[in-house]
């Protein structure tokens, strides 16, 4: 009975690190706009400053996150805590890849946080200032689509 019972046992163990791992794995696989020489979303810039101050900074090292496996860094201590407590309120559309590239079909494209625009509370950034244009001079609903099904496929590859 001893055996049966510690089968079992390690048996729900096995199980419950396998579904762990799973989750794991899918939440590191989710794609975010980092640098090419570091790990920080946009540039280093904080989040939080587009939506409160309406502009682009950079964070300090002082003041970093950690969240979807990238560096998200923030000009101060209440900011990185906004962002902590609300992650998805603060983050970019697309985790920082540009919002027009996805819309057009080029893929996923890093950002440096310069060129930025929030539609609808939600920040958008982009490569270029053309692509910012094109969405500021066309329908951001139909630009929001389009993006919006390339991410799903861009995401739907990192799963596979």
């Amino acid at each position: 009975m001893t055996m049966l019972y510690n089968m079992i046992k390690k048996s729900k163990l096995i199980i419950f690190i396998t579904i762990l791992g799973c989750f794991s794995i899918l939440q590191a696989q989710e794609p975010v706009s980092v640098g090419r020489f570091h790990n920080g979303v946009i540039g280093k810039h904080d989040t939080v400053n587009y939506h409160q101050l309406n502009r682009a900074e950079k964070g300090k090292a002082g003041f970093v996150y950690q969240w979807k496996g990238a560096d998200w860094f923030f000009t101060n201590e209440q900011h990185r805590d906004l962002f902590a407590a609300n992650p998805e309120k603060y983050a970019p559309a697309y985790n920082g890849f540009c919002s027009n590239a996805l819309s057009i079909g080029k893929g996923l494209v890093r950002t440096n946080g310069k060129v930025w625009h929030i539609w609808n509370g939600k920040l958008h950034t982009f490569f270029a200032k053309d692509g910012r244009e094109r969405w500021l001079e066309n329908d951001y609903s139909e630009m929001v689509a389009a993006a919006d099904k390339a991410w799903l496929e861009e995401l739907s590859k990192q799963i596979k």
